[in-house]
């Protein structure tokens, strides 16, 4: 799960007042995903987060974006190695990087849209700033010094309210028709070479260096292998060479004289020989397996469940509807993203109800909550909408909704979906719901189209 243009800072500043967390102390101790230290600037630090794991913050908590570069359909954008394209000029005209629209066209609600350094303030240097280890400067093109990391322009997101938060990002990182969006960045994650570690709907994938995943054994035992013969041939042990040691989350089990086995948080290690595609989760279809993860999403709140259908494992509301969320983001040079309540709403007005409102909110209703509902995360929260606009409304105002929102992003249904396993409004818009559209939200990423 995987975006934002936005009205005014007064707008997102009022933000606080729409969105209401009860996070459970006793939930939010899980598992944490530990990751190797390295020099960094000073004021710099790594802050855990739910969805992400850690990721490098200023010295306010504000977790730091890169905006990779990124062939479109017709041109290209983003960064490119030491430079920044977020300029502090608000675009004005479409830039034509998605056919079949031509450049030139009139953006939505002028009169209030942000440049690109405001929605995603650039992360200045001082002026005897020094580079340390992967931290570099590079100087904008305004005159103004920028950190940057892995030679990529560092920014903060205006959507980030505290330390932990990543709702800058959508989690969905999608390519293809898809905007361009920015990311988080961290530290490495502190795994053995040979292995590596992704994003996923489901937590912090562990995988192989070629992307493939590692499953862990039920039958198994702390440090023990109890996978051998037959088993051992579909589920080959990941082998760990002779000069492997112990360290923190990481052992080795001894499978026989010369042949060692990696083990996480002592759970052995295994590849299987039946997925045929990378960062897969087809292994855990089978009984007693497992992927791994070195930290996990937050669950869902009370009341949302998770069903089987021909499309994957889809989220299911408390009132027993596939949950969708909407993709927006408009075809500018600063691909700016369209998703959220104070982004201008023409976008999913257009694509869910020709330009009518009332229409829009038929086919597509705000997913409302329970007046007892409370998320136990940060990453799922209510927020009060005013359905007439799309944008923010007061707590209790005249006409408003209580919706749930996941990634400070609203939620909805289809009106035509009448049990949970209906997906009707599934890729509903845009390049099937990519560029601006509806999609079902969905907690397998290989069904969801993101993986090879």
């Amino acid at each position: 799960m995987r975006n934002l243009t936005v009205l005014a800072a007064l707008l997102l500043a009022s933000a606080p007042l729409t969105a209401v967390f009860a996070v459970d102390a006793a939930k939010t101790a899980a598992l944490r995903e530990d990751y190797i230290r390295a020099p960094m600037p000073p004021g710099f630090q790594v802050v855990p987060t739910e969805l992400e794991g850690p990721v490098f913050a200023d010295a306010q908590g504000r977790t730091l974006y890169i905006w990779p570069f990124r062939t479109m359909r017709v041109g290209a954008t983003g960064d490119n190695e030491n430079m920044s394209a977020c300029d502090t000029k608000p675009t004005t005209e479409t830039a034509g990087m998605m056919s079949p629209y031509p450049p030139g066209l009139v953006l939505p609600e002028l009169d209030k849209r942000m440049s690109c350094a405001q929605v995603w303030p650039p992360v200045y240097a001082a002026d005897d700033a020094k580079p340390v280890g992967g931290f570099s400067i590079i100087t904008r093109s305004d005159g103004k010094k920028q950190w940057a990391f892995n030679k990529r322009a560092l920014y903060t997101s205006i959507l980030d309210k505290a330390p932990g938060d990543v709702m800058g990002a959508s989690g969905r990182r999608e390519r293809g028709d898809g905007p361009a969006e920015r990311e988080p960045v961290g530290p490495a994650p502190n795994v053995p070479p040979g292995f590596d570690v992704i994003t996923t709907a489901k937590g912090r994938l562990l995988l192989t260096d070629k992307k493939y995943s590692v499953y862990s054994y039920d039958k198994d035992q702390p440090d023990k292998s109890n996978c051998v013969d037959a088993c051992a041939r579909m589920w080959l042990p990941v082998i760990a060479p002779a000069a492997a040691q112990a360290s923190g989350e990481w052992s080795v089990v001894n499978r026989a004289p010369g042949v060692r086995q990696w083990a996480f948080r002592k759970k052995p290690l295994y590849v299987s020989t039946q997925d045929t595609r990378t960062w897969s989760f087809e292994g855990s279809d089978e009984p007693g397996w497992h992927n791994v993860f070195t930290q996990e999403s937050p669950p869902l709140p009370k009341g949302f469940s998770v069903v089987d259908n021909e499309a994957g494992e889809t989220v299911i509301g408390p009132n027993g509807r596939a949950v969708y969320f909407y993709t927006c983001g408009d075809d500018s040079k600063d691909q700016l993203a369209c998703d959220h309540p104070g982004a201008p709403q023409a976008y999913r007005i257009a694509v869910c109800g020709g330009g009518s409102v009332e229409k829009c909110n038929q086919r597509f209703p705000y997913l409302v909550a329970a007046a007892d509902a409370k998320s136990t995360s940060r990453s799922w929260s209510i927020m009060w909408i005013d359905p007439k606009t799309g944008h923010y409304a007061e707590p209790g105002q005249a006409g408003a909704l209580r919706v749930w929102a996941y990634r400070d992003r609203p939620l909805f249904n289809f009106y035509g979906d009448k049990k949970p396993g209906d997906l009707y409004g599934n890729t509903w818009g845009e390049f099937n719901g990519k560029r601006n559209g509806f999609r079902a939200f969905m907690v397998r990423d290989d069904f969801f189209g993101a993986a090879n």
